[in-house]
């Protein structure tokens, strides 16, 4: 900056005539204060919620002026699953280098940083833990305010980095960890329309590509249990084995996959059974049981995503000329699923919008543009020392209010439900 200055300076001075040295330093200072105002506000973001450990650095306008991305994937991949104590231990040996590469593509000093956000909630406790306290030492040491981040609100307001999303809207989240459609109406005020009773559409997924061995075919060894049953669905009949229909008899957009999920498990024993399948082989008609899988994993998603906007309607949450849908989180990157939820808001007379698939799962970029619209708004930043220490982790944290109840009461009945394939 100051070498910035200097050029601007050594360009300027010798168009004017200074009579004194108060006259040159008086247009230094006027040179200085144009460069300040010109300057860009920028925040950086941290990510540890889960197995990524992300960091990034956004301006006010939504420039990704640098990033950092360490993805924990194939050591879980070999562990079949998720182990916090080990995403936590990964965290620890990457957060500086990944936080450093961010900030040194970004091609601004951690000096010119404004503000540095980090994800506090929800999340594995132990991998948050890393994040939260490198992220408040950090912000502590180089005297910079310090904006506590909600996960899941991070991931629903990404797309306002991008496109221009007014509020209020509605929101469809669903990850490996989380199933939630939410009506955003601020950035600090959100309503909870329905959320998942057990487990979540991405846990659901790569547990059931466990079950079925999908690590054991080639082109499905490196990469996660969700991306592996799109990849193996595409070929097959997604009507080829019948899986219930969750919550069928609740008139709220409740989710539940825990069903589905054991319902997968009886048809591949049974197959295993009948065609004496041991070890590591794979059952034959993978591809139906993949398609057929994603198929009743997508209706379930599409149908309380359908109620959840009669409920809207009925209830006048949203203007109509503002009907807006927003899909993030890791399983909004299932293109199968997208055109589902695309052919219900073209029914259902709504605009669908979804982040590019690198901002659907976690990173530390959505991370800095949360942390950025805090910033603009003044609205959840930490100043002081000792307000900055106090913040913990919360790995459960509601995203607002809940209002199942109320979507109970009106005993919403659907009288055509959108079809897809």
């Amino acid at each position: 900056m100051a070498a910035y200055i200097g050029h601007l300076c050594k360009l300027t001075l010798p168009r004017i005539r200074c009579h004194s040295r108060i006259d040159t330093y008086n247009h230094i200072r006027s040179i200085t204060s144009i460069v300040h105002q010109s300057k860009k506000q920028v925040v950086l973001g941290i990510e540890t919620s889960c197995d990524d450990t992300g960091a990034a650095v956004v301006s006010e306008d939504g420039e990704i002026l640098g990033e950092g991305l360490y993805s924990q994937q194939k050591i879980h991949l070999l562990h079949g699953g998720i182990i916090p104590p080990v995403a936590s231990r990964l965290h620890a040996e990457r957060i500086e280098s990944v936080v450093t590469t961010a900030i040194e593509r970004s091609g601004v000093s951690l000096d010119e940083i404004d503000a540095i956000a980090t994800t506090v909630k929800p999340g594995l406790s132990l991998s948050l833990s890393v994040g939260i306290n490198y992220g408040k030492k950090l912000a502590i040491s180089a005297n910079k305010p310090f904006i506590p981040i909600h996960h899941m609100e991070a991931h629903a307001l990404t797309i306002r980095m991008i496109e221009k999303v007014e509020f209020p809207f509605l929101v469809l989240l669903i990850s490996g960890g989380h199933s939630l459609l939410v009506l955003a109406r601020n950035l600090d005020d959100w309503c909870i329309i329905g959320k998942s009773v057990d487990d979540a559409p991405g846990e659901a997924l790569d547990k059931g590509a466990r079950r079925l061995k999908l690590r054991n075919i080639p082109e499905c060894s490196s990469v996660c249990g969700g991306q592996a049953i799109e990849y193996l669905a595409r070929e097959g009949n997604p009507r080829a084995f019948d899986f219930p229909t969750p919550m069928w008899k609740y008139r709220d957009c409740t989710f539940s996959f825990s069903g589905l999920k054991f319902t997968l498990k009886r048809i591949v024993e049974k197959l295993e059974e009948e065609y004496e399948i041991e070890g590591g082989r794979i059952i034959p008609q993978i591809e139906d049981v993949c398609a057929s899988y994603q198929y009743a994993i997508t209706k379930h998603i599409v149908r309380q995503t359908q109620k959840a906007m009669v409920y809207v309607e009925t209830r006048e949450l949203l203007p109509k000329e503002n009907y807006t849908l927003v899909v993030s989180g890791g399983v909004a990157c299932n293109q199968y699923i997208r055109r589902a939820l695309s052919l219900l808001c073209s029914e259902m007379g709504y605009r669908l919008v979804c982040p590019p698939p690198k901002l659907c799962t976690d990173n530390g970029i959505m991370i800095a543009w949360n942390g950025m619209e805090r910033w603009k708004t003044k609205t959840g930043i930490l100043y002081n020392k000792d307000d900055i220490e106090a913040v913990k982790f919360q790995p459960k944290c509601p995203i607002g209010e809940d209002l199942t109840d109320d979507v109970r009461s009106l005993g919403i009945k659907i009288k055509r439900w959108v079809k897809f394939r």
